[in-house]
């Protein structure tokens, strides 16, 4: 039944393969568990996908027999940011160094209802969210699997690289501005962002509430799909849950797009994409077209806009959502000595913030509370939001005409670490085609789409209506069943 020396390679193979194998009894979860953890010891010295190590997992596994659900016996990493009862959270900052959740995010538990194993350790990932490369973490960067001086995309870069160089066999990202979809492209991995509400956010760190969305990193698009199936539908605990049905999200990967109508926004072909980047999705959309897609140029007029107005919002939401990381209740705390008095108080909260917040997140607040001042509130905040509105009626009118719209998942491919440490600015640029998404609440999926001459990868987005993610299935399913993209793995 399991031969000797079976679990070699199984890290490299997908969910459903491994799932497949299960259920014929050729492996065991406890085999598949030694193969991620061997390859993990090889190459994460390397790679730092995850921020530490820990071997209670191999220990924790309960035989086969026991194992029910889907995903009986699958491991899966968490980003940092998503509670998990039995493993630390720190959302890889100093502030929250040692925090251990009282309580499981509804993803985690939706997972161990399945089956899945939760592994430890989490994956790691900017400060708070906060970054597009991993490279703002308590614990030091994330490498590129394709290339050691890269970054790895950010701010979900662990997940990413750790599904890449297969450190991992799925994993969870969280999604603010592009956090799933441009790691995902940089890595040469599936990203998906859900609709906003279809996954619930009860359980993760939010980072700005009104944009974070949970959402799958994959080898391919049905694994993605398969963890969709398992982690979207209604929570009661989430307010900002939607109360609508979940359907079978692999019934939509189906290896035909003909007749489906696609969108290019002229907007997204501009002197700021990457002109080896620009021929690399002008072969994938002659690759849709020759699949049968109906191909049309369309305009998302503010686009221009996105980016101001997410750095906005998004400052502003995580300036209020970082008010109680003060010290007292957990994490970082600088001790206050027998003088209690207010000037005392008020000093150990700025050591505490000031020791535990890194300078980009400490930046977002400054920026974000000044966003939020009364007399700026009108001036940048409700103006923000005023665009975001423009933004979503221009994708509201877009699918009145076409099915999907496809482009590029980030302007490059990924880049030297520490090539944009002194310019923040450049850095929101990474997230320029994808934070449209999470200011209208739209689902986008990112997926390999080709390589660069030095051997990056692009990544390929699709977007659809809300709550469409069948649309994001079937197409990106159609692309990938065609092309060689997503089974090429970094030589490392």
């Amino acid at each position: 039944m399991i031969t000797k020396n079976s679990e070699v390679g199984l890290n490299t193979l997908t969910a459903h393969q491994l799932i497949e194998k299960l259920n014929d009894k050729e492996i065991t979860p406890e085999e598949i568990l030694s193969a991620l953890s061997k390859r993990i010891k090889e190459t994460d010295s390397k790679i730092k996908a995850y921020i530490r190590t820990d071997k209670e997992n191999l220990q924790a596994v309960k035989p086969i027999e026991q194992q029910t659900g889907l995903l009986k016996g699958i491991p899966i990493s968490i980003k940092d940011n998503i509670c998990t009862e039995a493993y630390n959270t720190e959302c890889c900052s100093k502030s929250l160094e040692g925090f251990s959740p009282p309580y499981d995010a509804t993803v985690i538990e939706r997972l161990k209802d399945e089956g899945a194993v939760i592994f430890s350790p989490k994956t790691n990932m900017d400060e708070f969210a906060f970054g597009s490369s991993t490279e703002n973490s308590c614990f030091g960067p994330t490498y590129n699997p394709w290339d050691l001086s890269r970054v790895a995309g950010g701010s979900s870069g662990g997940s990413a690289a750790a599904v890449s160089c297969d450190e991992a066999i799925i994993a969870l990202g969280s999604d603010t501005g592009g956090s799933i979809r441009q790691p995902a492209s940089f890595c040469g991995v599936v990203g998906l962002k859900p609709t906003y509400g279809r996954v619930s956010r009860f359980g993760l760190i939010a980072s700005a509430s009104s944009l974070d969305q949970i959402g799958p990193i994959t080898k391919d698009v049905r694994d993605s799909a398969i963890l969709m199936n398992i982690i979207s539908g209604y929570d009661e605990k989430d307010s900002t849950s939607a109360n609508i049905p979940t359907p079978d999200y692999t019934k939509a990967l189906v290896n035909d797009i003909k007749g489906l109508k696609v969108g290019i926004p002229k907007e997204y072909f501009t002197e700021a994409l990457s002109s080896e980047v620009e021929m690399i999705i002008k072969e994938a959309i002659e690759k849709l077209k020759n699949l049968g897609a109906i191909c049309q140029e369309i305009s998302l007029p503010h686009t221009q806009y996105a980016i101001p107005a997410y750095s906005i919002i998004a400052a502003g939401e995580a300036s209020s959502n970082l008010a109680k990381f003060d010290g007292i209740k957990y994490g970082l705390r600088r001790s206050l000595q027998r003088d209690s008095s207010e000037s005392k108080l008020v000093q150990m909260y700025k050591d505490n913030r000031a020791e535990g917040f890194s300078l980009q997140v400490k930046r977002q607040v400054i920026l974000g509370t000044y966003f939020l001042l009364h007399d700026c509130y009108e001036v940048y905040y409700l103006r923000a939001q005023k665009i975001r509105t423009l933004i979503r009626q221009d994708f509201i009118q877009a699918f009145n005409v076409v099915d999907c719209i496809i482009g590029p998942t980030s302007p490059w491919p990924a880049f030297k670490i520490g090539e944009r440490a002194k310019d923040p600015l450049k850095r929101y640029f990474s997230d320029i085609y994808t934070c449209s998404a999470n200011l209208a609440g739209i689902p986008a999926i990112s997926l390999p789409c080709g390589f660069t001459r030095n051997g990056l990868p692009v990544g390929l987005q699709i977007l659809a209506r809300s709550f469409a993610e069948e649309i994001l299935f079937r197409v990106a399913y159609t692309y990938e069943q065609n092309t060689p993209w997503h089974k090429m793995k970094p030589k490392i």
